[in-house]
């Protein structure tokens, strides 16, 4: 977390939505278990566009790079995905004071963006939510920087504990989405957007140089 520049921002997003393109499959039928099995399609729609547009995306400072993937993503992700990434995109933007983006500036935007999503979606840790594998995650990230961890290091342990939470969703009873309407059968199957966090955390870890 502490390249400076747009190096740790474009590395974090293109991962994000490479890894969301790959998994459109994936993430989809885990979804199709107790959801309508949109979230993989839906969000791979957002973030091809995202990869299509790289090049042209307008990098005059972090807040207005940010602000592009903002926009894009509410407008192709269908569904309840796309309010709430792009939300938490913008936020993100909103957190990003400057173009030299070390681990507290990186930790303040993972916040604002969680802090979107909960607004956004009315929901918070324990609702059976991809927040139920962020938070924790980004709990982590923070307290092995804190201690004194580099940043490969510190990513790779969050992305553990991302799929150890994510897993975890699958004990949860959904109080949010789609999920929420099946009661007790949503028990059992862990959350696809939780999965999906954990995923990007962990291509993540491996594409963030020693």
């Amino acid at each position: 977390m502490a390249q400076e520049g747009f190096d740790g921002i474009e590395l974090v997003v293109r991962t994000m939505a490479q890894t969301a393109v790959d998994n459109e499959t994936y993430f989809s039928e885990l979804d199709a278990v107790v959801g309508d099995g949109d979230f993989g399609y839906s969000l791979a729609r957002g973030f091809e566009i995202v990869l299509a547009t790289w090049d042209d995306l307008d990098r005059s400072d972090a807040a207005t790079f940010l602000r592009k993937v903002a926009v894009i993503i509410t407008s192709r992700v269908g569904g309840t995905s796309g309010p709430l990434w792009g939300t938490a995109f913008m936020r993100a933007a909103a957190a990003a004071g400057s173009d030299r983006i070390g681990a507290a500036e990186a930790l303040a935007m993972l916040r604002a963006a969680i802090t979107g999503i909960k607004e956004r979606g009315q929901s918070d840790v324990g609702d059976k939510t991809l927040l139920d594998a962020l938070v924790p995650a980004v709990d982590a990230l923070e307290g092995y920087l804190a201690a004194g961890q580099g940043a490969a290091s510190a990513v790779t342990a969050a992305a553990k504990v991302a799929r150890a939470s994510a897993e975890g969703t699958s004990s949860m009873l959904a109080k949010r989405g789609r999920a929420a309407y099946t009661g007790e059968r949503s028990i059992g199957s862990p959350d696809a957007g939780a999965i999906g966090v954990a995923v990007m955390f962990e291509q993540l870890a491996g594409a963030w140089p020693g």
